[in-house]
């Protein structure tokens, strides 16, 4: 699976985790199983100091291969299909873990 594969939503989620490097996202919104940036997403970048904290590379590229973690959160923003992810956390450009809110029924 590749990035072009997905929905403009679902690229513009990997584009925001490459952005970020290392933080979280708050408050993602997911309907019928894809992110909602409107209203937009609470993002927490972390900084560290004498260290890299730009994009990842790959934030540059048009299209690649989509690595396993992004794969299994896609899965699972696909599951929940409507709720809130309250916070994603990111590193090194890719979802780490996740803590959600899912609708009971």
């Amino acid at each position: 699976m590749t990035k072009s594969d997905l929905s403009p939503p679902k690229q513009r989620l990997i584009g925001l985790m490459q952005r970020i490097n290392f933080g979280c996202i708050e408050g993602l919104v997911v309907h019928d199983g894809d992110p909602v940036f409107a209203p937009s997403p609470r993002v927490i970048r972390e900084v560290k100091f004498c260290a890299e904290n730009g994009p990842r590379p790959e934030a540059a590229k048009q299209d690649f291969t989509l690595k396993k973690e992004v794969r299994d959160l896609l899965a699972r923003i696909e599951d929940l299909r409507n709720g809130t992810i309250l916070t994603l956390e990111v590193k090194h450009g890719l979802p780490f873990k996740m803590t959600l809110e899912e609708d009971a029924a």
